[in-house]
């Protein structure tokens, strides 16, 4: 894969998880609360199972396609960019790892305001570093088409 296709193919996978993130932190965690205290672990255990494709197959694209701009990246895009790419990537993942995963974690045996309420907002750590991210993205790309 060249390194402009590889580029553009990041650009992508990082742009689908940007877009994602914001619906998912302004919209669907902001109608947690509303679902009910009888419904909600049968919710929580669906949105669990249905998120589960739809925002880990994108994330594992998005860090190997990172990965690889390291090697192969074009001439727009310097190794300093995708170092600072790669320590994104790294944060986005232990902010899920060690934040939101344990919120959704407790959460499936029930509703817990305190729970609640910790996953949105420390889901704004992700929402800003994969904007960040795109944006360091979008800059280079900006760059490339000059």
């Amino acid at each position: 894969m060249s390194g402009s296709i590889l580029f553009i193919t990041n650009l992508v996978a990082t742009w689908y998880m940007v877009g994602l993130i914001w619906m998912v932190q302004v919209v669907h965690y902001n109608m947690f609360d509303r679902v009910g205290s009888e419904q909600f672990q049968q919710y929580e255990a669906d949105h669990n199972r249905l998120i589960t494709p739809i925002v880990g197959v994108p994330m594992l694209f998005e860090l190997v396609t990172a990965v690889l701009l390291l090697v192969a990246a074009p001439d727009c895009f310097p190794r300093s960019a995708a170092v600072v790419g790669i320590v994104l990537i790294g944060l986005i993942w232990l902010s899920t790892v060690l934040l939101q995963i344990p919120c959704h974690t407790q959460l499936l045996a029930g509703f817990d305001e305190e729970t609640y309420r910790r996953l949105v907002s420390t889901n704004w750590i992700r929402t800003v570093l994969w904007s960040f991210r795109g944006g360091l993205l979008a800059y280079y790309a900006a760059i490339a088409i000059r």
